[in-house]
C-alpha cells in the first residue's frame, strides 16, 4: 500500500459562532439591549430569543436578518419575543425575504405574535407575504430539528402567560444552553449538562425576585453545573452595581463566545 492510500479525508469542521447581541433586562439597565443571542453554524443562522431591540442589535453587529433561519423563544415576555413582529415586518418591507422563517416557542406563540403585530401595526398579521412563517411549539424535553440544528426545551419556573423554557441548542458537534428567565430549578443543570457554554440569567446580585435568578443563588448551585463556560446575562441595576464581587464571566452586548473544543494534547 502506498502512503496515503485508503485514508479517509479529515472531517470538515463547520465554524460555529455565538454572539450575545443583547444582555440586558427588560428596561435597558446599563444601556444594554434586550435578550437576543445569535448562533451561526456555517450558512445557517438562529436567534435564541428576540427582544424588542433585536433588529437594532442585528444591524449593529452587521448580521443580515435574511441569514436567520429560525427564531427560538424561551418565553413570551416582550423583552424576549417583542422583536418578532418587527423582524417579520422588516423581512417583508425592507429585507425582501423569500426564504421560510421558523418561529419556535411555547404553546400559544403564534397567537401571541399575531396579537402583538395587530396592536403595533393593525392589519399587519394578515398581509400576504413572499415567505412562509412556520410556527413550532415546544414540549418539555422533546428535541426539535430545525435547519440542521437540534433544540431541546426544558420547562423552567417563570410566569409569562405560557410555559417558560431553557433551551439547549446542538449544532456541528457543539452545545449551547440559554436559561431564559427563571428561578433556580433542576432543569438548569440538566439543560446545560456538558454544554460548551451556558448563558444564564442573573438579574440581581442577591435580591430574591419571584421567577428570576440572582447571582448568589446561582453560585450556591455552582457545583451542579457542568458546562465548560458560564456567562451571566439579563443583567439588572443591582447586579451591575456589584460587578466587582462577581467571580464568573459577565456578558455584554456584542460579546462573542468561542465554542470550539479545547485544544487536545499531542
Amino acid at each position: 500500500m502506498k502512503p496515503g492510500e485508503n485514508v479517509s479525508p479529515p472531517a470538515v469542521q463547520v465554524p460555529v459562532r455565538v454572539t450575545l447581541l443583547g444582555s440586558g433586562d427588560a428596561f435597558g439597565s446599563g444601556g444594554r439591549l434586550q435578550a437576543c443571542v445569535w448562533l451561526a453554524a456555517g450558512p445557517a443562522g438562529y436567534l435564541l430569543d428576540c427582544g424588542a431591540s433585536s433588529l437594532i442589535a442585528l444591524r449593529r453587529a452587521g448580521v443580515d436578518p435574511n441569514s436567520i433561519h429560525a427564531i427560538l423563544l424561551t418565553h413570551l415576555h416582550g423583552d424576549h419575543f417583542g422583536g418578532v413582529p418587527f423582524f417579520i415586518l422588516d423581512a417583508q418591507l425592507y429585507s425582501r425575504r423569500t426564504a421560510p422563517l421558523v418561529v419556535a416557542g411555547p404553546p400559544g406563540t403564534q397567537q401571541r405574535v399575531e396579537e402583538a403585530m395587530e396592536v403595533l401595526f393593525p392589519g399587519s398579521s394578515q398581509v400576504r407575504r413572499r415567505f412562509e412563517v412556520e410556527h413550532v411549539e415546544w414540549q418539555d424535553g422533546a428535541a426539535v430539528q430545525i435547519a440542521g440544528a437540534t433544540f431541546t426545551p426544558f420547562t423552567t419556573c417563570h410566569a409569562s402567560g405560557a410555559t417558560s423554557f431553557a433551551l439547549r441548542a446542538e449544532v456541528a458537534g457543539r452545545a449551547l444552553c440559554c436559561s431564559g428567565d427563571t428561578e433556580w430549578c433542576p432543569a438548569l443543570p440538566r439543560a446545560s449538562a456538558g454544554a460548551d457554554a451556558f448563558i444564564v440569567e442573573a438579574l440581581t446580585f442577591d435580591r430574591k425576585l419571584k421567577g428570576h435568578l440572582d447571582y448568589q443563588t446561582l453560585r450556591s448551585h455552582w457545583g451542579e453545573l457542568t458546562a465548560r463556560r458560564v456567562v451571566l446575562t439579563h443583567l439588572g441595576p443591582e447586579l451591575l452595581a456589584h460587578l466587582g464581587a462577581v467571580s464568573c464571566e459577565v456578558g455584554f452586548d456584542g460579546m462573542e463566545l468561542d465554542l470550539s473544543p479545547p485544544p487536545t494534547s499531542r
